[in-house]
């Protein structure tokens, strides 16, 4: 079977960070290619305060544009309604049966993975990768996880990447601020925000 990754996220905008994390995890795990798929209504933030989908869309386009095993879909800006992460796991799982499925995903955002919606089933449908910045001790959650629930053991992986410390939220303060963010993200991105006005604030 194919080793697929899938990115998700709001990438808003994209940033080296977001694709060190899917290089690295497709060199480590052997992925045929990595997936970005920007999030259409993302459920845990207020959509009023984020950038319109079709523009953080064309953002990732720009910013994977020189990688052949990375690929940009459509498929939450399409869909009605939030954009849950087990609607698109089950229709990727539907579609792309001779794939094995892996979800890459900040370990951040990997210990709030059992609040999601249908949480168990998540796992039923792909693994887990966690990454990490350095020196970040996440042994605990991964054990305490398989204590609760043993039937997702391994299931998670984790994977340490550098460069983490930059965040999409920073590089919008420092637009807003009039800061430079010239090789936090692909210069493509920084133009194409330079470009179109975004994150601009409109008191300063």
């Amino acid at each position: 079977m194919y080793r697929i990754g899938i990115m998700g996220g709001t990438f808003d905008p994209i940033h080296y960070g977001h694709l060190l994390a899917a290089e690295m995890a497709r060199t480590e795990f052997a992925l045929a290619k990595v997936l970005f798929i920007p999030a259409g209504n993302p459920p845990h933030k207020d959509i009023l305060k984020v950038t319109p989908a079709v523009i953080r869309y064309e953002m990732v386009q720009k910013a994977i544009a020189d990688n052949n095993y990375f690929a940009v879909s459509d498929m939450e800006l399409e869909r009605q309604g939030p954009s849950y992460t087990i609607d698109t796991l089950r229709f990727l799982h539907k579609t792309r049966e001779s794939e094995d499925l892996f979800f890459i995903a900040g370990t951040d955002s990997l210990k709030e993975v059992f609040s999601w919606r249908y949480a168990k089933e998540l796992f039923t449908l792909t693994q887990f990768i966690g990454v990490v910045r350095p020196g970040v001790d996440t042994k605990n959650f991964v054990e305490m996880s398989l204590q609760e629930f043993p039937e997702i053991e391994g299931r998670i992986h984790l994977l340490e990447v550098p460069a983490l410390a930059i965040s999409s939220t920073a590089i919008r303060q420092r637009v807003a601020q009039g800061k430079s963010i010239r090789y936090l993200l692909p210069e493509a991105v920084r133009m194409f925000i330079k470009e179109n006005n975004l994150y601009k604030d409109p008191d300063n």
